[in-house]
């Protein structure tokens, strides 16, 4: 994502125009604009025009509009963006109060304005958007007979750039070779495959997961290949190469490869796998019971406020949170995050499309490591809890 333009004052208001340059900054954008704000994007709208005897005709007419946020769907696999909102701003084609969804595309500027202002999670969005660093970014191939999934894990989600299917017959005894053949043309059409979305010459790891020797296979078909045809650069990066055990090779089983201690060590400077290790702490403390670890909305509020999340602590949150259609609860997490800060404490916002991020979900999308243990927090007066939302619905 590119800053084009900073219009922000000391009380929080004013706009930003970004552009966004590549399909990971749509998930940034998805994060930063919430229902209510003022969007201003580029938008084709069909306007009909009724000539003086009563015949109609109709164009397609290019404009700015600005809208006031009504709805976000986000498609990640496509990384396409539709916000809908009705007209804010009427022109000679539109009125005020009319309804218009605006398709965000790469290489168009957007301009956001805050409703509320801009807060201190909405501007820490935009400055990791803006980062020029997108070395982070690990390609994966989640493989079994027959099937294999072909991912990018970035630093804010894992995108399925292709998946490849093949007819694999089961080995019979004494027709193994259709068999081997079939494997052998299924690590074919893989290799192609994963090379026309990743460049598997970088320094840096490749990630590969199957149940059995399939990945092991894979690996050294790649190798073999290379060798075959004198690819240096391939035969220079195979030490990157990373077999893990996988349960399956459909997507979901991504997962339990991030949490595989070879994959960790590897990627131990990535902030997956920093957040991977936030919450495997968490949750070996947690086995504890020692009062030093708390998750829920209000039993995390209450440690907050009792300042045991200060200097050495550390706050837990899932971005969905932050993307609450109520305004009263957006404020309520932003406040909790500053609040941490201002107290010497760590906070870690994880991402909802990675594998820690949905772990976090399962306790309430909120939890912290206590800088001193507190005991029965979940036995005090509950009443003022309100329920935590995920992309708008209520976790009951």
């Amino acid at each position: 994502m590119r800053l084009i333009k900073e219009n922000i004052e000391r009380d929080g208001s004013g706009t930003v125009t970004l552009l966004p340059e590549e399909p990971e900054d749509m998930w940034h954008a998805y994060n930063l604009i919430a229902p209510t704000d003022l969007l201003r994007a580029s938008a084709v709208r069909r306007i009909v025009k009724e000539g003086a005897t009563g015949s109609t005709s109709s164009q397609r007419v290019h404009m700015n509009l600005l809208i006031r946020v009504t709805g976000i769907e986000f498609d990640s696999q496509a990384g396409q963006l539709h916000v809908s909102g009705r007209i804010a701003e009427e022109n000679q084609f539109v009125k005020n109060g009319q309804y218009h969804t605006l398709d965000l595309e790469l290489q168009r500027n957007f301009t956001l304005e805050k409703s509320e202002g801009w807060d201190s999670v909405a501007l820490d969005v935009v400055r990791e958007s803006v980062k020029q660093d997108k070395e982070g970014t690990v390609p994966a191939v989640v493989m079994q007979e027959g099937m294999a999934n072909i991912c990018l894990i970035t630093e804010h989600q894992t995108i399925l750039k292709q998946r490849v299917e093949t007819g694999v017959p089961k080995k019979r005894q004494g027709r193994s070779s259709d068999h081997d053949k079939a494997m052998q043309r299924f690590f074919q059409v893989t290799l192609e495959t994963l090379q026309r979305h990743v460049d598997i010459t970088l320094q840096r790891p490749l990630l590969i997961a199957s149940p059995g020797f399939i990945a092991a296979g894979f690996q050294k078909y790649i190798i073999d290949e290379a060798t075959r045809t004198g690819n240096k650069a391939i035969l220079s990066n195979k030490s990157n190469f990373v077999v893990v055990h996988s349960s399956s090779g459909h997507l979901h089983s991504l997962n339990e490869v991030l949490q595989s201690q070879a994959v960790l060590s590897k990627l131990k400077d990535t902030k997956y796998a920093k957040e991977t290790r936030y919450m495997d702490d968490f949750m070996g403390m947690l086995r504890k019971d020692d009062g030093k670890v708390w998750y829920g909305p209000g039993e995390v509020e209450k440690a907050v406020e009792k300042g045991a999340v200060g200097p050495s602590g550390v706050l837990l949150i899932n971005n969905s949170l932050f993307r609450s259609q109520e305004i009263r609860v957006r404020k309520r997490w932003v406040t909790l995050v500053d609040k941490v800060k201002e107290g010497g404490g760590e906070v870690r916002i994880l991402s909802s499309d990675h594998e820690s991020g949905k772990r976090l979900e399962g306790l309430g999308g909120i939890a912290a490591i206590l800088t001193f243990p507190l005991e029965d927090l979940d036995d005090e007066d509950n009443e003022e809890d309100t329920p935590v939302e995920t992309n708008g619905e209520p976790i009951i």
